[in-house]
This record gives C-alpha cells, sequence and structure tokens, in this order.
C-alpha cells in the first residue's frame, strides 16, 4: 500500500506543566509513605489516563471528603478547593494533603487581599470548573461575583464601582480574557488588575504555539480530556488563528482516520494535563498510515518546577 505524505508539527511546549507534575508525584509519593489506599478528592488533574494510571498504584478518586475514612490520607486536586474541605479535614482529625498549583493558590490568595481592602472581587472563569468552586470558596457565599463572558462583563451591576478589583481562573484563553477585562476597564476605569497576570505560563504558552503553527496547518489535534478546561481553548485557539479543522481527543484511538482525508500538514500538541506518551502514541498511529514528516515548533522551553508539601519533601 502507497502511503500519502504527511507533514506533522508538533507544537511545544505542551504537554505535563509544573503544577500537574507536581500534583502527580505529591500522590505518588504519599502512597509510598502511607501505602494504599491513598484517597483523592476530585480528578487530581483532568486526563482520565493519569486517574487510571494513579488508580493501579493505590489512588481512590472520590468527590466528597465524607467518602474518605477518617484514617486514611487525603489529597485535595491541583485545581484548589474551597476553604471549608480543608476545614473540615482538620476537624476530622485527617492526615490531608494540599496538591493545589501554587499559580492557582496564588489566585486564591490575591482574591483573599482584595477583599481585606474592603474591594468587590470579580472572578473571570466558567461556571462549575472546579479551579472556580475552589476560588470562589475562599470567601464567604457571594463575596466573590462570576464573569463568564463578554456580555455579563457588559452587564454586571457592581454597587461601589470604584472599589473593584477582578482575578481570573488559570486555565483561560488569552484572548478572549483580554477582551473581557477590556470591557471591564472601560466600565470601571478604577478596576484592580493582578499584580501578575494569573492565566498561568502553561497555559499562556500552548496557546502562543498553537497561534504559531496555526495558520500553516490543514487540521490541528488536541490530545486532552473533555473536561480539561486548557485543552478545550487549544482547540478554539487553533480556529480563531485559521485551522477551522481542529478536534479535541483523548488518545490515538478515538480518532478516525476519515477525518484526515485530504490533511497534508497536522498540527498536534497536548494539554496541560496530557502525558507525552500519548502524542507519541498518535504518532505511533499515524505511521501506520502514512509517510511522516515530524517537525518540532517551539515558542519557548520551560523550566519552571514548584516544591512538595514538607511532609513529603523530606
Amino acid at each position: 500500500m502507497i502511503q500519502l505524505p504527511l507533514t506533522i508539527l508538533l507544537a511545544g511546549p505542551r504537554g505535563f506543566c509544573a503544577g500537574v507534575d507536581r500534583a502527580i508525584e505529591i500522590v505518588e509519593r504519599a502512597i509510598e509513605k502511607f501505602g494504599s489506599p491513598v484517597y483523592v478528592r476530585h480528578e487530581i488533574v483532568h486526563n482520565r489516563h493519569v486517574v487510571a494510571e494513579l488508580q493501579e498504584k493505590g489512588a481512590v478518586f472520590v468527590e466528597e471528603l465524607s467518602e474518605v475514612p477518617d484514617d486514611r490520607p487525603v489529597i485535595f486536586s491541583a485545581h484548589g478547593v474551597p476553604k471549608s474541605v480543608p476545614a473540615e479535614a482538620q476537624n476530622r482529625n485527617m492526615i490531608h494533603l494540599d496538591a493545589t498549583c501554587p499559580l492557582v493558590t496564588k489566585v486564591h490568595v490575591d482574591a483573599q487581599r482584595h477583599k481585606k481592602q474592603g474591594k468587590t472581587v470579580l472572578l473571570i472563569g466558567h461556571s462549575g470548573h472546579p479551579e472556580v468552586t475552589g476560588t470562589l470558596g475562599q470567601l464567604p457565599k457571594g463575596e466573590i461575583l462570576l464573569v463568564e463572558n463578554i456580555e455579563q462583563a457588559k452587564s454586571i451591576e457592581i454597587p461601589f464601582p470604584d472599589n473593584l478589583s477582578f482575578v481570573t481562573q488559570t486555565t483561560l484563553s488569552v484572548d478572549d480574557t483580554a477582551e473581557i477585562v477590556d470591557v471591564l476597564k472601560k466600565r470601571f476605569p478604577k478596576i484592580e488588575s493582578p499584580r501578575h497576570e494569573d492565566i498561568c505560563y502553561a497555559t499562556t504558552n500552548r496557546q502562543a504555539a498553537v497561534k504559531m503553527i496555526s495558520s500553516h496547518c490543514d487540521a490541528m489535534i488536541v490530545i486532552g480530556s473533555s473536561n480539561s478546561s486548557n485543552s478545550a481553548r487549544l482547540a478554539e485557539v487553533a480556529r480563531v488563528n485559521g485551522c477551522n479543522k481542529s478536534i479535541l481527543i483523548e488518545s490515538a484511538e478515538a480518532l478516525d482516520p476519515i477525518w484526515l482525508e485530504g490533511v497534508r500538514t497536522l498540527g498536534i500538541t497536548a494539554g496541560a494535563s496530557a502525558p507525552e506518551i500519548l502524542v507519541q502514541d498518535l504518532i505511533k498511529s499515524l505511521e501506520t498510515k502514512f509517510r511522516l514528516e515530524i517537525k518540532e515548533m517551539n515558542v519557548t522551553e520551560e523550566n519552571i518546577t514548584f516544591r512538595l508539601p514538607s511532609a513529603l519533601s523530606a
């Protein structure tokens, strides 16, 4: 069988970020230290491949703290949790470890700082996402107002508009968020921005890489889970930047070969919670059908690491 040529543009950076690496290592080290089972409240990161591997090692994933026995350790996911969750664990004298990404924790700290200064706090983010739920839960109910889109930014009513601040979810579209912020700044000129950008470096870098290659691709594949915010944003960014044929899939098995008909240049990336092995599995699968030319397209190098909790770092 004659194989058609296919050029692959591999976006870089792609895949795991420092926060995801840290969260996974926290679970693995906790299992080593405390034995199995170790409980994890919510998926540690939004990727079923990662969750399945950790389950095999002895992690048990639950949705609520009430599902965890008092005598077993519990880990809070990388997305962060409302303040009430560690408070409940403390009240039950549970061993609990916080795998919240430090960049999400920074958003929590900023929201609390703004509130202590007497400001009304806006959170730009997606309702129902666990990171947003965790950030909203840093203050008493109703003390952070959620803004999800430009329409809400245009219509939201603020009781004291001259004493206003905002924070954002870390995994949003950079461009969409900038448009929302622009609306808010025009409506509320005195609104206080974060001291440092809330959208995390990994989200920003992965979107920049997709922007760089999108106009050169006939199609784009994003590896990541459907409930992963940063992965979904990558597929959207590709469409907005010239690659209308863009899909998000969990793994090579989910790709219908017919979808690639007529494609000669294919962009591939992976969300920050998707392991590189899934990208390599996709390439191996494509090698059976096409004659590949692979080009690494990097916009920057990443060398960020985060420390583990002191209970595990010894």
